[in-house]
């Protein structure tokens, strides 16, 4: 069975650091392109970044840019998101998932494969 599988998720005061990992099995996402979206409670899902699989093309929200980073170890069929500067808004359930499109995109509805979600609580 092909799954996404995140974790790293946790409480973290404003300004701190998490780093989500998000591992697939029963696949190689090797040449996927990978994204991360979140969900806070009463809003909608929202892009945080993607990757293609070489990461030679990558895309941030503007509310992460610069405080964000996506990277991938391939051998460990792993997606890594550090989250630095934390701040309260970016409370909310983080999803990995998987597409076959070569753009990274910013549209949910590109990404067959997703993750059960990893919840993030960052307190002011």
């Amino acid at each position: 069975q092909v799954q996404l599988v995140e974790s790293g998720g946790g409480l973290v005061q404003a300004g701190g650091s998490l780093r989500l990992a998000c591992t697939a099995s029963g696949t190689t996402f090797l040449r996927a392109t990978m994204g991360w979206f979140r969900q806070a409670p009463g809003k909608e899902r929202e892009f945080v970044v993607a990757s293609t699989w070489l990461s030679s093309r990558v895309r941030y929200a503007e509310s992460v840019k610069g405080r964000f980073t996506i990277s991938r170890d391939s051998a460990k069929n792993t997606v890594f998101l550090q989250m630095n500067g934390l701040k309260s808004e970016d409370t909310a359930v983080y999803y990995c998932a998987a597409s076959g499109k070569l753009e990274p995109s910013e549209v949910a509805s590109e990404y067959t494969l997703w993750g059960q979600g990893t919840q993030v609580t960052v307190s002011s």
